[in-house]
């Protein structure tokens, strides 16, 4: 029944995000570090300002399928502006990141990070399913930075 309904609110809840940006200081996407970006919906007008002004190499996809069908690059696209992209589908409005997801999708901000690459994290509004794996990553960063530091 989630999905369902996770389906049936898509476009509503996708107007409001997009109206809600232009009449608050809400933003489409923040830096959460020099490497994540954390966003909603990429939209295919915003690929240039990605790559070129935010060095956007990887994208990890929380959406399902449908929700980027009409408004987003494919993988394809992505890949002719050199940018890599991973989907981890996870449910709107209910559903949550697996562990294995969330494992995958932190592997490959760090690769991206070692490469001095950005990573845009994202789901439909970037406030629930692509923040747990932005939180999941900075957890992990924090981990590493702590045990490098403590070896000092």
């Amino acid at each position: 029944m989630s999905a369902v309904l996770a389906r049936v609110l898509f476009y509503p809840t996708l107007a409001y995000n997009v109206v809600m940006e232009k009449i608050s200081s809400r933003r489409w996407f923040n830096r959460v570090d020099q490497t994540v970006i954390l966003g909603a919906l990429p939209f295919k007008s915003m690929t240039e300002e990605l790559v070129e002004a935010e060095n956007v190499r990887g994208v990890i996809t929380m959406n399902e399928e449908y929700e980027t069908k009409y408004f987003c690059n494919s993988e394809e696209e992505w890949r002719a502006a050199g940018v890599e992209q991973i989907r981890l589908s996870t449910v709107d409005l209910t559903g949550v990141p697996s562990l294995e997801h969330i494992h995958e999708g932190v592997e490959f901000a760090l690769k991206h990070r070692d490469q001095g690459n950005s990573v845009y994290i994202h789901c439909k509004a970037g406030r629930s399913r692509s923040a747990t794996l932005a939180a999941a990553y900075l957890i992990r960063v924090s981990i590493k930075n702590s045990l490098f530091t403590s070896r000092g």
